[in-house]
């Protein structure tokens, strides 16, 4: 049986590949709603870079993401990235994470998945 339990998905933009922004911010959506309904989801999702808009007020992306989280998945977002792009204070879902967190989650999964 194939799942997503020992794997570390890493989100790094905001939306999912490069190019048509408004495409990509659909694809993530798309995306982080099939991963909801996964007998086992990841443990862990970090985000760093723009990544971190997604767990932000406005995100496109935030009810799949808090259903994952009340699935307990972990949701990990570089506090660096956060304050870089001045959003601290509009995280809804996760926790703000330090490099070291977002460091150790990978050395821990079996495999990891950047998107």
């Amino acid at each position: 049986m194939n799942s997503f339990k020992n794997i570390l998905i890493q989100i790094t933009h905001n939306g999912m590949g490069s190019g048509d922004d408004e495409l990509g911010q659909l694809l993530v959506k798309n995306y982080l709603s099939l991963l909801c309904e996964e007998e086992q989801p990841p443990k862990v999702i970090t985000f760093y870079n723009e990544g971190v808009k997604l767990i932000c007020s406005g995100s496109a992306a935030l009810e799949s993401l808090k259903t994952l989280a009340e699935k307990g998945v972990k949701l990990v977002a570089c506090k660096t990235c956060l304050n870089h792009f001045q959003i601290l204070d509009k995280v809804e879902v996760g926790i703000p994470g330090t490099m070291v967190d977002i460091m150790h989650f990978q050395k821990v999964a079996e495999k990891v998945v950047n998107l």
